[in-house]
């Protein structure tokens, strides 16, 4: 029992100094509400969609060096994640099967497994993983009867209520709107942690879609850093989601 509750405590205390705060607004927690509940209510704010378009902005740092890009964003709910880059130099295709991704700047391709994911965040992750990180909803879809309420005055902060040693999961609900503050995944046998931070939301068809997300990937002392702004969001329009893969590039060795 100790030893649960330090890890408890740990996490709990590591993983709040990486979600953003909301200033201004005071909270309205219900100390009543349990767990369950307030996974259940979670799950009810999921976005009900068949398509979605957006335009993405990406900035992505690494150490000293920093990139932006404006691309295209596609999904098709459960089955397709597609991006595009300005005149098809870059192009990503996400199934639930495999990961497909092309860059005519220097001739580069990916067609494989997840393999790829996992070298970005540093954690092995799944499409629906993908999705409820792009959506603002639980990362691993955790069952109502397996999370426990720790102790926070700004959010409920859901935890595992079974420790476990090489994978620690933090979800951080807003108490008005019960969608993601944040969620974190810290790996401590491999010093490797991953902050998703949702900083706002936007209203598109009476559903919540997150419009500002950062992620934070911390390995040893090497830190990457992700910002998605998301503009310009469509639903339910019929869409495409062409990829082909051109001949003569040079295969992505990870």
């Amino acid at each position: 029992m100790i030893k649960k509750f330090i890890y408890s405590s740990i996490a709990v205390l590591f993983f709040s100094c990486g979600i953003a705060k909301k200033i201004g607004v005071e909270p309205v927690l219900d100390s009543k509400l349990k767990a369950k509940q307030i996974l259940k209510t979670h799950q009810k704010q999921k976005a009900d969609f068949t398509t979605l378009q957006s335009r993405l902005k990406l900035e992505l740092t690494e150490g000293n060096k920093s990139q932006t890009h404006t691309l295209t964003l596609r999904m098709e709910r459960g089955n397709t994640i597609w991006v595009n880059a300005f005149l098809n130099m870059v192009r990503l295709k996400i199934t639930p099967e495999k990961v497909q991704m092309y860059n005519k700047l220097d001739r580069t391709f990916f067609d494989g497994g997840y393999e790829i994911i996992t070298d970005l965040l540093g954690i092995t992750l799944n499409f629906s993983n993908l999705e409820n990180v792009l959506l603002g909803d639980a990362l691993f879809n955790p069952k109502t009867n397996t999370l426990k309420k720790e102790l926070n005055q700004t959010s409920y902060v859901l935890t595992p209520k079974k420790v476990n040693e090489l994978l620690q999961v933090l979800y951080f609900i807003n108490p008005r709107s019960f969608k993601l503050e944040g969620q974190s995944v810290y790996q401590p046998l491999e010093n490797q942690s991953l902050d998703i931070n949702y900083q706002s939301f936007q209203d598109i068809d009476k559903q919540l879609f997150p419009k500002s997300i950062t992620i934070k990937v911390l390995e040893n002392q090497n830190e990457t850093n992700l910002r998605l702004n998301l503009k310009s969001v469509i639903l339910n329009q019929p869409l495409r989601f062409p990829f082909k893969m051109p001949s003569g590039y040079k295969q992505i060795d990870l």
